[in-house]
C-alpha cells in the first residue's frame, strides 16, 4: 500500500478518477485487487487516492483495452503505446465471444439470472464503452440477423431488449443523482423506434462524468427545443439508425436555428447522410463511441 508523503503530488479521489477516465469504482478496484496495476495512495481511513500518474495509466488501460488486448494480458503491455496484443497472446476475442456465449444462451433459455451473471462480470472488469462495443452490440447484431429464420427468434430479441432497457435505465437512474457540470438533452430522430442505441451511449458518456435529460424514441424536434429550453441543457444528442427523411432534414435545420447549443447527430444515419447533417449546422459523430466520447468535451465548450 503506497503511503502519502507531505511532499506529493495532487491526489484525486476515485469519484474524480472515474469521471475522468470513464473507469467506475468497481472496476478499478478490481484492477486493483485482482491484476495489480494500480496502487493508489490510501487515507489514514482508507480512502484510495490516486496521482496524475495513475490516472494517465488507467487511460493507458483503456486504450490497450479498445486494440483488443484483454484485461488479463495489460500488465505485460502498459509502457508500450497503442500496439496490438503480442505474438503468443490469446486473442482478446475469445474472452469476448465466451461472454457472448453465455448471454446468447440465457437470452435462448430465456434466464434473465444467467444474463445478468454475465453481463454484470463484464462490466465489474472493463469500462461500459468497451463492453458496449464489444460484447452489447455483437450481441444485438447476433439477435437481429437471426429473427427471421429461428422459431422463437422474435421473443428472444424482445427478451433481450427488454432486459437490457430495464438493466440501463435503473444504471442511468442511479447515475442520475449525481450532479453533472455538462448535460445534455437526448432524444431519437423522428421515426427511430428504437432506443437502445441512445442509452448505450448515455451510460457511456454517463460514466465520463455526463448528465442527460432522456426523452427517447421518435420525438419531434420542436418538442426538443421547447424541452431543452427549459431544461438547460449544454448540448442536444439526437440518434437515429434510419436515414432522415427530407422533412426530417428540414426540421433539424429549424431546431439548430432555434437553439443556441450544440446539436450533434449519432448512428448510423449521421454516417450515410454526413453532408446533409452538416448542411442543417448539426454535427455528426458516427458510430466509433470512444472516438465520440474523445470529442465530446470540445464539442461542447462554446456552450460551457
Amino acid at each position: 500500500m503506497a503511503a502519502i508523503e507531505a511532499d506529493q503530488p495532487a491526489l484525486y479521489p476515485i469519484r474524480t478518477v472515474s469521471n475522468l477516465t470513464g473507469v467506475n469504482a468497481v472496476t478499478l478496484r478490481a484492477w486493483e485487487r485482482r491484476y495489480g496495476l494500480i496502487r493508489p495512495h490510501r487515507t489514514a481511513k482508507g480512502h484510495r487516492l490516486y496521482t496524475q500518474g495513475d490516472i494517465d495509466m488507467i487511460q493507458e488501460v483503456v486504450d490497450l483495452l479498445g486494440t483488443g488486448v484483454s484485461i488479463g494480458q495489460v500488465k505485460g503491455q502498459v509502457g508500450r503505446g497503442r500496439t496490438p496484443p503480442a505474438a503468443g497472446l490469446e486473442p482478446e476475442g475469445d474472452a469476448w465471444h465466451g461472454y457472448q456465449r453465455r448471454m446468447l444462451l440465457a437470452v435462448e433459455r430465456f434466464d434473465e439470472p444467467a444474463l445478468e451473471a454475465a453481463y454484470s462480470e463484464a462490466l465489474a472488469l472493463y469500462p461500459v464503452d468497451v463492453v458496449t462495443e464489444r460484447l452489447v452490440n455483437p450481441l444485438l447484431r447476433a439477435l437481429g440477423e437471426r429473427w427471421q429464420e429461428r422459431r422463437g427468434g422474435i421473443a428472444e430479441e424482445h427478451f433481450f431488449a427488454t432486459y437490457l432497457r430495464n438493466k440501463l435505465g435503473a444504471r442511468l437512474h442511479h447515475l442520475a443523482t449525481q450532479r453533472a457540470r455538462t448535460r445534455l438533452l437526448a432524444a431519437c430522430l423522428p421515426g427511430e423506434h428504437h432506443e437502445l442505441g441512445l442509452l448505450l451511449f448515455c451510460l457511456a458518456a454517463a460514466n465520463h462524468g455526463f448528465g442527460f435529460v432522456i426523452l427517447g424514441a421518435d420525438t419531434p424536434l420542436d418538442e426538443v427545443a421547447h424541452a431543452q429550453r427549459h431544461a438547460r441543457c449544454d448540448g442536444i444528442l439526437l440518434s437515429g439508425s434510419v436515414d432522415p427523411t427530407p422533412e426530417v432534414l428540414d426540421a433539424l435545420r429549424a431546431l439548430v436555428a432555434a437553439t443556441a447549443v450544440p446539436v450533434l447527430v449519432g448512428g448510423h444515419a449521421a454516417v450515410r447522410r454526413d453532408a446533409a447533417i452538416r448542411e442543417s449546422g448539426a454535427l455528426p459523430l458516427g458510430t466509433d463511441l470512444h472516438a465520440v466520447l474523445r470529442r465530446l468535451p470540445q464539442l461542447l465548450a462554446p456552450a460551457r
